[in-house]
């Protein structure tokens, strides 16, 4: 009977190897399948005497052939590999859309244009086809940043979009690896094997490193548990869903379903690569832009509220909406003053006042503000329930801003008989407001002897020394040093005995705590950053009204040049770097993270497909290999059937025999 056991313990195993060929062959094609290999050993043998006799054969097993090591650095490499994919992909959207490398326009021709507009209006600053022009640009410009800001805005919410999608593959792929790990552990803790379930699994697990960086613990029964960044997802058959969710900063996270505990810390996979993208990599670019955006509104405005266009003084003017009317919510107004400067038109007195802004609590909000400005006479102001400021001069009258020094000394002391008038004019030309003091020197009338104005400033600084006497001309000009300031005296008498002195103050600034620009003040542009810049109407409607002159009689060019210089100024808020040179770092910076990922996802690449090799020589289908293993069972079933049927003779003719 041994015989009978041997031969069909032959048959069963060449029965069971060729099942697991055809198995193989079947899944050659079939991704995330490994090859299986019957598991064969000698059966119990009997012993007859002093001979020991085989019994056959016994199958042990099917083995799954698998390499675990090699198998986890694939599912890290291929975890990298998802997140560098999508962070290019999108950094090449947004390099597009910047167009730098393409002939059309872009924002860096745009920006070179709005500047080189005002440098032409600055030539022409009273003509209207220059000043049509510097709007146009100044258009173009505002119009170049919004379709950018509004790209980075709409691709930030694109990225949220997609990294929800992504965290509901990522749960159907934890449900389906907790489902798997249910249905393996079943069939192998009863005796069974499952291998196919198992490569199921395992090409799960492997999906799901596409999507997040994850660590994985085999147990017993075949069931492995997956965590991501600390967080169990799979324990045995349990699953733990995800969900995405804004962190208290602002950024984009992950958490456990309801946990609100918002984990953005995730390198690698897909989601790993959006949380990258939305809270650094887009979020910068974004930044920056808005930076750019920023630096360039508020510079531009910082100067045009300080000056006048060729429409001349104003009559009126309104603010744009604020939230808020306390000062202190204003990001960019500091404490300081602003300095009105009222002309009464009936008599040409011109009169200039200091409004305390955040000096007391009496100058905290811009009504209190307003109430400043009405008690200087000749102008109102109020402010309505949208927090405007709206300033109005009355009749005859009008303000303006500009630093242009008042005609007539700001004090004098000069006590003799017959006094000069004293005519100042001129545009001060440093960057610190200062109060010059001329004291004379010597004794006697204009234009003759050794008379001397001695000009010292503020801190007692000595400026220059005017000669008034001999060879002076009565009504001449004098240049106060390089200041930019002029003063000219008609005939009279001064003595230094008598202590004779005026002063005059001089403006670089007649803003200097930042209300003017903030409220919306006669600003050039309106908005915060690339998504809502925008020229004020006021100056699109009226392009008379682009603030070109500082002097007092309005006509130069001043601003204008000044304004026009800003595409060769180094900002603070742009890191010391011009605009034009922020904004070529910034698509440089774009260029070098594209760059750099392009071939950090080249040489992952090779990686990956290294790995591939290796996992496709120790765990891949062989057609080959399998056909020569096919006929070698398919042999051995051909012979233990012989076998059996010599058997069967031998046991006829023992019969027959006996």
């Amino acid at each position: 009977m041994a015989g009978y056991q041997i031969g069909i313990s032959g048959l069963n195993a060449a029965q069971k190897a060729l099942e697991t060929i055809g198995n193989n062959i079947a899944n050659a094609a079939t991704e995330g399948y490994h090859r299986q290999r019957i598991d064969l050993s000698p059966a119990y043998t009997m012993q007859y005497g002093p001979a020991l006799v085989g019994g056959g054969v016994d199958v042990t097993g099917v083995t799954r052939i698998i390499d675990n090591l090699l198998e986890q650095e694939i599912l890290r490499q291929q975890s990298l590999s998802g997140q560098i994919s999508q962070e290019l992909s999108t950094l090449r959207t947004v390099e597009s859309a910047f167009g730098e490398l393409s002939t059309g326009s872009n924002l860096s021709t745009t920006i070179d244009n709005f500047f080189n507009a005002l440098q032409d209006l600055s030539a022409h600053p009273g003509e209207s086809i220059w000043q049509n022009q510097a709007v146009a640009a100044a258009q173009n410009l505002a119009g170049q940043f919004r379709t950018l800001g509004e790209l980075l805005t709409s691709l930030e919410i694109q990225i949220k979009q997609e990294a929800e999608n992504a965290v509901e593959q990522i749960n159907t792929l934890i449900n389906r690896i907790a489902e798997l790990n249910d249905k393996i552990e079943t069939t192998e803790i009863t005796g069974g094997q499952a291998n196919n379930l198992r490569d199921q699994r395992d090409q799960a697990i492997t999906e799901l490193s596409e999507f997040i960086p994850l660590e994985t613990r085999t147990r017993d029964y075949g069931v492995v548990d997956v965590s991501v960044s600390g967080i169990p997802i799979v324990i045995g058959t349990s699953a733990t869903e995800l969900e995405t969710g804004l962190k208290e900063n602002g950024e984009l996270g992950i958490s456990v379903a309801e946990g609100y505990n918002y984990s953005s810390d995730i390198q690698g996979g897909r989601l790993g690569a959006l949380l990258s993208l939305k809270n650094d990599l887009i979020s910068d670019i974004h930044s920056d832009l808005d930076s750019l955006a920023s630096a360039i509104i508020q510079q531009i405005n910082q100067y045009h509220v300080e000056s006048v266009g060729s429409q001349g003084a104003f009559s009126q003017l309104t603010g744009w909406a604020n939230t808020s009317g306390d000062l202190s919510d204003f990001s960019t107004v500091s404490a300081g003053y602003v300095y009105i400067r009222v002309t009464n038109t009936s008599t040409g007195a011109i009169t200039r006042t200091a409004i305390p802004v955040m000096q007391d609590t009496s100058s905290d909000t811009l009504s209190e503000v307003a109430a400043a400005i009405s008690a200087v006479t000749g102008v109102s102001a109020t402010v309505n329930s949208s927090n405007k400021l709206a300033i109005t001069a009355d009749t005859n009258y009008t303000f303006d801003f500009i630093p242009a020094v008042l005609p007539e000394p700001t004090d004098s002391d000069l006590n003799g008989t017959s006094p000069p008038t004293i005519t100042v004019s001129g545009i001060y030309t440093d960057s610190d407001n200062d109060t010059f003091t001329f004291t004379v020197s010597g004794d006697g009338t204009v234009g003759n002897g050794t008379l001397q104005l001695v000009v010292t400033d503020s801190d007692a600084g000595s400026i220059t020394a005017l000669n008034i006497g001999s060879g002076y001309a009565a009504g001449e000009k004098i240049a106060v040093g390089d200041t930019g300031i002029y003063i000219s005296l008609t005939t009279g008498d001064l003595a230094q005995s008598n202590n004779d002195y005026f002063e005059v103050d001089v403006f670089a600034d007649t803003d200097t705590s930042g209300l003017l620009a903030a409220a919306g003040i006669n600003t050039f542009f309106s908005g915060s950053g690339a998504s809502d810049i925008a020229v004020c109407s006021e100056i699109s409607s009226t392009p008379g009204r682009i603030a070109t002159s500082l002097g007092g009689d309005m006509t130069d060019n001043t601003n204008a040049v000044r304004m026009a210089g800003l595409k060769d100024q180094a900002l603070s808020s742009l890191n010391g770097l011009t605009p034009k040179d922020f904004y070529r770092q910034l698509i440089t910076n774009i260029g070098q993270d594209i760059s750099i990922k392009q071939m950090r996802q080249d040489n992952i690449e090779v990686i990956v497909q290294n790995l591939a090799n290796q996992q496709g020589q120790i765990s891949g289908v062989d057609i080959n290999d399998e056909a020569v293993q096919m006929i070698v069972f398919e042999q051995m079933f051909q012979a233990m059937a012989k076998y059996l049927n010599t058997i069967q003779s031998m046991m006829s003719s023992i019969m027959e025999l006996i």
